[in-house]
């Protein structure tokens, strides 16, 4: 049974670490027909950028909601993938549908990967950037800088987290009319997150043996473990995992659970008893597939629902 075990891990192992290269995320209009655009995060060279393909590129792709149903809510989206590629569809595309039914305007960010020399924090700056950008353009587009939604999944999930306890105030005196306004979401979605990313235990998916980082590990899991950095500013979360996940333990999300528990943070938790890593809003199964249920009722409860009229732009 132990060998079974140990098998199965190293497979889940494996097949992370060959995921295939993320999609290139042109910046423009990628389907004026379907109206989804691609902005870059950066009009020049992103910060500490190795190179100028579309894997140095940081992008946001901006799905809108039906017009005329919007309600001023905002969600920013981060997919997983082991930091070595991005679950683009399952856990981006297919869950910003999701939310523009329910009135959001919804932003997938493609973040630089570790797998393509990119490791911690430029993915956090990546992250915090995003957030930024859209909080500083919520009169363009139309959302209440008040009401913006993070949500990551797996290794998303991590960044999201990451995001959420390490956050960068805004500087009012920057140039960079981006860089004047927070980086902190007002509200935090974690599903099945790899909080315990940065570890030395390699008997489960590890950061530091995935990129050849073990030498540095300790480092890295000092500065970069969510649960370390939860203060009662972590914004209200929502948190699913299952209890026999095979590629992130849900003692990780637990930890960061009990953390904001400990910090008066007004968490939600839904464990439940069985279901594989990455399933994104669902894969048939009966129980498992209500977790979006329970998200909407989550949201509707924190008022991200309800209409907010939000002025028009000033034309220019």
């Amino acid at each position: 049974m132990k060998l079974l075990i140990a098998l199965l891990l190293s497979c889940s192992l494996l097949i992370q670490a060959q995921k295939p290269k993320a999609p290139c995320a042109t910046p423009g209009e990628n389907n004026a027909f379907l109206n989804v655009q691609t902005i870059r995060l950066w009009t020049g060279p992103a910060p500490q950028s190795r190179g100028n393909g579309c894997q140095d590129i940081p992008t946001l792709t901006i799905f809108d909601p039906q017009p005329g149903h919007e309600n001023g809510s905002a969600v920013v989206i981060f997919p997983g993938g082991a930091y070595a590629g991005l679950a683009t569809n399952l856990e981006g595309r297919q869950i910003a549908n999701w939310f523009n039914t329910r009135g959001f305007r919804a932003f997938v960010l493609r973040y630089r990967l570790s797998s393509e020399g990119y490791l911690l924090p430029i993915p956090l700056l990546d992250a915090r950037r995003a957030i930024q950008t859209v909080r500083a353009r919520a009169l363009d587009y139309h959302i209440d800088p008040n009401r913006i939604a993070l949500i990551g999944f797996s290794a998303g999930g991590h960044l999201a987290a990451l995001a959420a306890t390490q956050p960068v105030e805004g500087s009012a005196d920057s140039t960079d009319p981006i860089e004047r306004v927070s980086s902190l979401p007002n509200f935090l979605i974690l599903g099945y997150p790899w909080i315990g990313a940065i570890s030395t235990d390699t008997s489960h998916l590890s950061y530091c043996k995935l990129f050849d980082a073990m030498d540095k590990c300790e480092d890295l899991r000092k500065a970069y473990s969510p649960d370390l950095f939860v203060t009662a500013k972590t914004p209200p979360t929502f948190w699913f995992h299952t209890e026999n996940d095979q590629t992130v333990p849900i003692e990780q999300g637990l930890r960061f659970y009990e953390a904001e528990v400990k910090a008066g943070v007004p968490a939600e938790a839904h464990i439940f008893e069985s279901g594989p890593h990455g399933v994104g809003l669902g894969k048939g199964d009966q129980a498992l597939d209500q977790w979006p249920v329970l998200l909407e009722t989550w949201l509707r409860v924190h008022g991200l629902l309800t209409v907010e009229k939000i002025a028009s732009p000033v034309p220019k």
